[in-house]
């Protein structure tokens, strides 16, 4: 049970699941934990961070006279592991699972198009036809946590009402991973996010397809895809009431002025304001026919400032699934080289994988170099990200994506 407390009240035995105020000034670049050392309580104390939401089932509450004896068994619930009747799949890298991903990433758009062409038909869906996929998205991102969603962020234009989909689905299931849900809770946030817009089968070609703004006629008939996907979903069988939850409601708003039916905060279910999150990230950093993708994390500043738009605990735990720094952000060094990240570090969002490639001092070209910034002896760090088109820079996903070269 989540319960929302003045940070001068945390103390220590306390499962901390997120904290109040800006992304970025918090004093933690970890997933959940139990609050243990008195170093880290200071820190939180000191930060400025208005309110924690703790985990009262994980660990003490603000009653509880003294932290109890089996708060190191409460700690156990802040790794996002399978239980054991589903054995982890074994941890590799971006570069060892990039390949996997890309085949599964392809028999997903073969499933996509195959389902929306049904849609479109006004066919019946069968979302159990779906669920191997989802499996399949599950496990890439068990094997790694960040080669799916970067791949499945680069796509064609002419494929992104498919490819956004399971893009979405990818990004659903690595963020119900963050946020500690169950794992049939992952396994519907997957489906939901790869449902999530059959809706727009249901849309006129030439609205659906314009390679321009919509008037405010178009965007009307637009606005009517979550309504028209719900009908799609009901008329399925066996569709899980999540999965038509999040098609009806991921364009809803904390503050009630999405649509369709102006929900406000808790009006609005878990799964739709994660899907909400998923949905405006992998559409403002793709390229579509009228627009040039954002990058990451632009776009994740960006989506910092829109208040009232994004549940503020899903968005720091979708921040954390991705990563401060996206996998292909463009960043600037301490040393005043140019650098694209590669991977990301689960133990320090602030320190991953970067492939150096550019000289700010000498405005040229130098030997390209792979740092892992959380290594024993490295000084360089990350200053900040640099928009990719203020140097020109047009060809970077071939520096941390090896497809993109060939």
């Amino acid at each position: 049970m989540l319960k929302k407390i003045p940070t001068s009240e945390a103390r220590l035995g306390m499962y901390l699941q997120a904290m109040e105020g800006a992304w970025l000034s918090h004093p933690f670049w970890k997933t959940k934990f139990v609050l243990t050392e008195p170093a880290d309580l200071a820190a939180l104390q000191a930060s400025g961070v208005p309110a924690v939401w703790i985990d009262i089932s994980k660990g003490a509450d603000v009653a509880a006279p003294e932290p109890v004896a089996p708060i190191e068994k409460a700690a156990a619930p802040a790794v996002s592991a399978p239980p054991p009747a589903q054995p982890q799949q074994p941890r590799v890298s971006m570069e060892a699972e990039m390949d996997r991903a890309t085949q599964v990433i392809g028999r997903a758009r073969v499933a996509v198009i195959a389902l929306f062409g049904e849609a479109r038909l006004g066919n019946a869906i069968d979302s159990e036809s779906c669920l191997p996929i989802v499996d399949e998205v599950t496990s890439s991102l068990a094997r790694n946590p960040w080669a799916f969603v970067s791949l499945a962020r680069l796509k064609d234009k002419d494929d992104y009402t498919y490819m956004h989909s399971v893009a979405v689905c990818g990004l659903m299931v690595s963020l119900a991973r963050q946020m500690g849900l169950a794992d049939d809770q992952v396994r519907e946030a997957g489906l939901a996010g790869l449902l999530h817009d059959v809706g727009k089968m249901q849309m006129p070609l030439e609205v659906l397809n314009k390679p321009g703004a919509l008037t405010d006629a178009e965007f009307s008939v637009m606005r009517s895809h979550p309504e028209r996907g719900a009908a799609l979903l009901r008329s399925g069988a066996k569709v899980p009431a999540s999965a038509l939850d999040v098609c009806l409601h991921h364009h809803e708003k904390l503050d009630g002025s999405g649509y369709p039916h102006k929900l406000v905060g808790e009006q609005i279910s878990l799964l739709a304001r994660m899907g909400a999150v998923c949905d405006v990230y992998d559409a403002i950093t793709s390229s579509r026919p009228y627009k040039t993708a954002w990058d990451p994390a632009g776009s994740l500043q960006r989506m910092s400032q829109w208040k009232g738009h994004f549940d503020p605990i899903v968005f720091q735990a979708f921040v954390k699934s991705v990563g401060i720094y996206p996998t292909g952000t463009l960043v600037r060094m301490h040393s005043g080289r140019l650098a694209v990240v590669v991977e990301q570090n689960a133990a320090s969002l602030v320190s991953p994988r970067v492939k150096v490639f550019y000289s700010t001092k000498s405005n040229m070209p130098i030997p390209v170099q792979v740092i892992d910034l959380s290594a024993s002896g490295v000084t360089d760090k990350i200053t900040g990200r640099e928009p990719p088109e203020n140097w020109g820079f047009t060809h970077l996903d071939e520096l941390w994506n090896p497809a993109a070269r060939r």
